[in-house]
């Protein structure tokens, strides 16, 4: 992972402009600010989801269609598995086996251990990698059940997230189904503090990002010289992120026998998190090899899980 690590902030710090990718916020320390961004009162997200777990559980997994048969549950990005458990105790199959996918290591074991707790006879096959390397460890012709929940699609732009789907689908096989979490589109007076919560919580996870260029990559970066700036545009339906250099500085990172000057103002985007509506969603899905089956959602209609079927053949 530090080879990667390196070679996007090599790549992101050189483009204009500059930008790191969100899926390296995820490192220990990372990972540990995620789970209190989601527990504080602006960060409506997790909330709204689970609130459909636990009101929609039982309607979910019919949705599912489970075979009796051996399953295999795959939760991309599974994080510590709260709002999961809420779906696995409404699952009557007992030959499920739950196999969470995360590139963090502490996630992954500290969810293991919780579910040993709650479900001490689930067959749990934990693993560390990239979501598509992860399918490909496991048996095809298995019947999959893919959970992708907490609008993770949002980092990706439409375009990126069509290409995912579409590649998604060629690793499934008629019948398999994904729950797919996405966060709908509201007015910013909702959204914005969502990623500016005023406990601070979400500043500190984006600059976590240097902090981690630093421990990792031997950077130099003086993080009280950096501000983390939310936006969104309503009428777009995309929040962005972004970390602002406050002064003149320039940053040599070890790892890279580089220096990098950033003017006052200049920014290093760090995240998109797009809000959806049914009709773009059902716009990105063409082409993709599935089809749009249910729709679940909160009450304040905040968040909807969609349950996609893989088609019969994927173009």
């Amino acid at each position: 992972m530090t080879d990667d690590f390196e070679k996007e902030v090599e790549t992101g710090l050189n483009s204009y402009p500059r930008h790191i990718s969100s899926r390296f916020f995820y490192d220990r320390e990372g990972s540990e600010l995620f789970v209190k961004i989601t527990q504080t009162p602006e960060y409506y997200l997790t909330s709204a989801e689970r609130e459909i777990f636990r009101e929609q559980a039982q309607e979910i997994v019919r949705a599912f269609q489970l075979p009796d048969e051996y399953v295999e549950l795959v939760e991309f990005g599974a994080g510590d598995g709260h709002k999961t458990m809420l779906l696995l105790e409404a699952i009557k199959n007992k030959n499920l086996c739950y196999v969470p996918v995360d590139i963090s290591q502490k996630a992954l074991s500290d969810l293991c251990g919780s579910f040993r707790h709650h479900f001490p006879t689930m067959v749990v096959r934990a693993l560390r990698e990239e979501y598509f390397e992860a399918l490909k460890k496991l048996d095809p012709q298995i019947r999959k059940v893919i959970l992708f929940l907490g609008s993770n699609l949002g980092n990706f732009s439409d375009q990126q997230a069509r290409h995912f789907l579409k590649e998604l689908g060629q690793l499934l096989h008629p019948g398999d189904s994904v729950l797919l979490g996405l966060d709908l589109i509201k007015p910013a007076a909702v959204v914005l503090p969502a990623y500016d919560d005023a406990s601070g919580v979400t500043r500190a996870f984006n600059l976590n990002l240097l902090a981690r260029i630093n421990r990792e990559l031997g950077g130099q970066f003086d993080l009280s010289g950096w501000e983390h700036r939310p936006e969104y545009d309503a009428l777009e339906g995309v929040a962005r992120s972004s970390l602002e250099a406050l002064h003149d500085q320039t940053v040599y990172i070890r790892a890279l026998d580089q220096s990098f000057h950033f003017a006052a103002g200049d920014r290093i985007h760090t995240e998109i998190s797009r809000k959806y509506s049914t009709e773009i969603l059902q716009d990105i899905l063409r082409g993709t090899g599935f089809t749009l089956e249910q729709t679940f959602r909160d009450r304040r209609h905040y968040f909807a899980d969609y349950l996609l079927r893989r088609n019969p053949a994927v173009v």
